[in-house]
């Protein structure tokens, strides 16, 4: 209750769907407040698709971690977080994974190379649509990459990044391992493992601020909007269920 509850709170807080609700607010309640609200409507999707707004939104979160180049002892474990994918295309793993996904997963490949006989952790559920589970998805796409199929670890049932943690500490423990996500997800991840017990050492993949002009509007620069706005709310969400340091539980 509480995942899909998520799902739908932090869709209606998105640009787009806030954009529309402002609109349709407008046209009923036009004869009091609805030029007002049109134009807060043309104020918010111009400002969140601008690279200045873009650029501010996402690159507090960004730059809290750096690129990671450390060597990693032999044995290492490299997890990398779930990302879209759609198994209804035709063709290899690697084309099925959303261009988040493609980010993560090289990047979770190049730190396999930092170290020697390491376990590459895939995870992530197959959610309404596919057929297949995300951790497949990206293992078949790792093993298309050169990975050895036995050092692949699948999580195929984790929804959220709340419960790859979950997951991941009933396979490993709390043995330290190098966690890849998107650089704006990385600080909310960290905190969600750390929470869990878990020892994550940073490494980012995916970074979204671009150098441009701030006033350049774009719908790549809306789409970093979004994607940052998901984040600060996310992290608002687990600071307030997890206030305490104790898990609250879900109704």
């Amino acid at each position: 209750m509480t995942f899909w509850l998520k799902k739908v709170v932090s869709q209606l807080i998105m640009p787009i769907p806030l954009t529309l609700l402002l609109l349709v607010m407008a046209l009923v309640f036009w004869r009091s407040a609805g030029k007002k609200l049109v134009i807060a409507a043309m104020l918010l999707l111009g400002a969140l698709s601008s690279n200045g707004v873009s650029n501010w939104l996402t690159g507090m979160l960004e730059q809290e971690y750096q690129v990671n180049n450390a060597p990693m002892s032999d044995g290492c474990v490299v997890m990398v977080l779930g990302s879209g994918m759609d198994d209804s295309i035709e063709g290899k793993a690697l084309h099925q994974l959303s261009s988040v996904g493609l980010a993560r997963l090289s990047e979770g490949l190049r730190q396999l190379s930092l170290g020697r006989d390491c376990m590459l952790v895939t995870s992530g559920w197959s959610g309404e649509l596919s057929r297949n589970s995300y951790a497949r998805v990206a293992a078949d796409a790792a093993v298309e990459l050169g990975v050895d199929p036995a050092r692949i670890i699948q999580l195929p049932l984790a929804k959220d990044t709340i419960e790859e943690a979950q997951y991941l500490k009933m396979e490993l423990g709390d043995v330290p391992f190098r966690l890849v996500t998107s650089a704006a997800h990385m600080p909310r991840a960290i905190k969600i493992f750390e929470h869990a017990g878990m020892h994550p050492q940073a490494a980012p993949a995916d970074f979204r601020r671009r150098s441009s002009h701030w006033w350049v509007l774009s719908a790549d620069n809306l789409l970093t909007s979004q994607r940052a706005i998901h984040e600060w709310a996310g992290q608002l969400w687990f600071n307030l269920k997890y206030d305490d340091g104790q898990a609250k539980h879900d109704d």
